[in-house]
Parts: structure tokens; C-alpha cells; sequence
């Protein structure tokens, strides 16, 4: 399975569109770029492969693997990047400014109801993070 994360890049914020076989998954919100800097830029473009990670604070949720000088980068709920991540990448069902968006954890379900049966079949997950 191929996800393709394309982005658009603000000051306040990194905003993107996910795409599984040419249909919309979700939008996405992250931090701005600025260079790599861990806990405070959103991860640079490239190929990434996803699995399934479990932590108290956020339960089942998707760890992006192996981002250069990174780590600990998922996937999960939230709605205001500048307040609420650090490097990872939130689902939202609409996006509302910049590195902000709506109704987050029905957007994270959806992705998990598509990706995680995947994971279980023993099925890559590849993400493709572009411009």
C-alpha cells in the first residue's frame, strides 16, 4: 500500500492532502519546515514505511520509521500543530489555517480502519511525503 502525503508549506504550519489510490484519505496538519530541527519542524520529503506503535498517550496509533536524525514520529490526533506536536503528523477532517484543522480523531480512525489491516496481512506500508 502506497499513501501519498502532499504538502504545502506556511510559516505557521505545514498543511497536506493523503491520498491512497488517487481517493482522499484525510488532510493533514504538521509543523512548519525548518530543517529537520527535531520537536520543532515537520519531517523532510521523502519515502518512509509505516507500522503500528502502542503508548499510553495516544493507544494504538502509526509510527512513520526511520526519518533521518529523527525519531518517534507518528501519526496521531490533533488539531493545532504549533500547540500540539512535535515533529509528528496529525489527520484532521478539514483543514482551518495553517498548521490547524477540524475534527482530528475521526480522520485518525479512518486512516487506521485503512492501514492497519494492511499492517496485519503483513502488507508494506509505504508513505510518500512530496511537495
Amino acid at each position: 500500500m502506497v499513501l501519498l502525503l502532499t504538502r504545502t508549506y506556511f510559516p505557521g504550519g505545514t498543511n497536506g492532502k493523503l491520498v491512497c489510490n488517487g481517493k482522499i484519505i484525510c488532510y493533514t496538519i504538521e509543523l512548519p519546515w525548518k530543517d529537520n530541527a527535531s520537536q520543532v519542524s515537520c519531517i523532510p520529503e521523502g519515502e518512509y514505511f509505516v507500522c503500528k506503535r502502542y503508548s499510553r498517550k495516544f493507544r494504538w496509533h502509526l509510527e512513520i520509521m526511520d526519518v533521518n536524525n529523527r525519531n518517534l514520529i507518528l501519526f496521531h490526533p490533533a488539531n493545532n500543530a504549533l500547540k500540539e506536536l512535535k515533529g509528528c503528523i496529525a489527520p484532521v477532517t478539514q483543514l482551518s489555517g495553517s498548521g490547524i484543522g477540524l475534527q482530528s480523531r475521526p480522520a485518525f480512525l479512518k486512516l487506521k480502519k485503512l492501514v492497519y489491516p494492511k499492517l496485519d496481512e503483513k502488507e508494506s506500508v509505504l508513505l510518500l511525503v512530496q511537495s
